[in-house]
């Protein structure tokens, strides 16, 4: 049944957009309204499990976007990116665009994207979440570990032995595979190096495991005054980027093939791994306020943030775009 399901929603992505290049069909006009602009920049970073925004060119073409612009950000910086306004839109993990949202970064939180890309890998003695107390970490999200660690009872500041690396030459993932640290965790690719390397021991699976696998994973947001002033095209690139989702997920090898072939992925064989591990088909099951407000509060438990969800939730998201498509966009 999940696969009937999944070529269903395929069927009705591509019966109602078409991807130029996946499949022929003729540009659409967004809701029967004209675009405010056909130009739209959308943040390229090395993280695969975003591939929805990275497969969405086609998709966005079909909308009428008529240039579809790509542009390289570094991931520290990518809430700042859209707060300048250097992209329009771009996607992160919740801990990341809460904790810039706090800080004063003026972005405005769409969609959610899709469940669970993390794990958290430990070396074979471990076998829980607790019996970390003491031992080395290390991984790519520090935040996302403190809230993994503090949901077991550890005190992160002083239960952990965090490894952070502020020498590229130094890599948290070989310190992991030289048996030098005692867990990593990771997104992808990293999680599916691990395996292809023989690590096996994953004590966290964001897809799986509660409650993390409970809300989304990655958020796409958008610059506030493009948000604003392009309505109609604010919602055309969501749908496109929403049905490039479903597409991720009822075909994975082209997908994984159009992430290797542009430049978004470095290895077909991760890339597919990566596509056939996350849930992209999901995001109608998952509430984004619900995932802010998770995040926010634990974030906020920890005082890592000062912000309330409530003040979070009304000054820098909007779910209208979201509730509509995902009416428009039933299965």
């Amino acid at each position: 049944m999940p696969m009937i399901q999944t070529r269903r929603r395929f069927l009705t992505t591509m019966g109602l957009a078409g991807a130029a290049g996946l499949v022929r069909a003729p540009p659409l006009q967004a809701a029967g309204a004209a675009l405010e602009t056909t130009t739209v920049r959308i943040a390229k970073v090395p993280a695969a499990c975003l591939a929805p925004q990275f497969v969405s060119e086609e998709l966005l073409r079909a909308e009428g976007f008529t240039d579809v612009r790509f542009a390289e950000v570094s991931p520290p910086a990518i809430e700042q990116a859209i707060g300048r306004g250097e992209v329009d839109f771009a996607g992160n993990e919740p801990t990341s665009i809460i904790r810039a949202i706090a800080g004063g970064a003026p972005v405005v939180v769409l969609t959610g994207v899709h469940v669970g890309c993390y794990e958290l890998f430990a070396q074979e003695l471990f076998s829980r979440i607790g019996e970390l107390k003491g031992k080395r970490v290390a991984g790519d999200n520090a935040v996302l570990f403190d809230l993994i660690a503090a949901q077991v009872g550890l005190d992160p500041a002083n239960d952990l032995d965090y490894v952070g690396s502020t020498d590229p030459a130094v890599d948290p993932l070989e310190l992991f595979a030289q048996g030098k640290i005692d867990a990593f965790l990771g997104f992808p690719p990293h999680p599916q190096e691990l395996r292809a390397r023989g690590f096996r021991n994953v004590l966290v699976s964001t897809a799986m495991d509660r409650p993390w696998s409970q809300y989304f994973c990655c958020m796409l947001m958008g610059n506030p005054e493009f948000v604003r002033n392009h309505p109609v095209a604010t919602k055309s690139a969501l749908r496109a980027i929403l049905k490039a989702a479903d597409l991720c997920a009822a075909e994975p090898e082209r997908a994984a093939r159009r992430l290797v072939d542009r430049g978004f992925a470095p290895r077909y064989d991760y890339a597919l791994q990566t596509l056939n591990d996350v849930p992209y088909d999901r995001w109608r099951e998952y509430d984004p306020e619900d995932t802010i407000r998770y995040y926010a509060l634990r974030l906020h438990e920890l005082g890592i943030i000062k912000s309330t969800p409530q003040k979070i939730i009304a000054e820098n998201t909007n779910w209208r775009f979201f509730n509509e498509l995902k009416r428009e966009l039933k299965a």
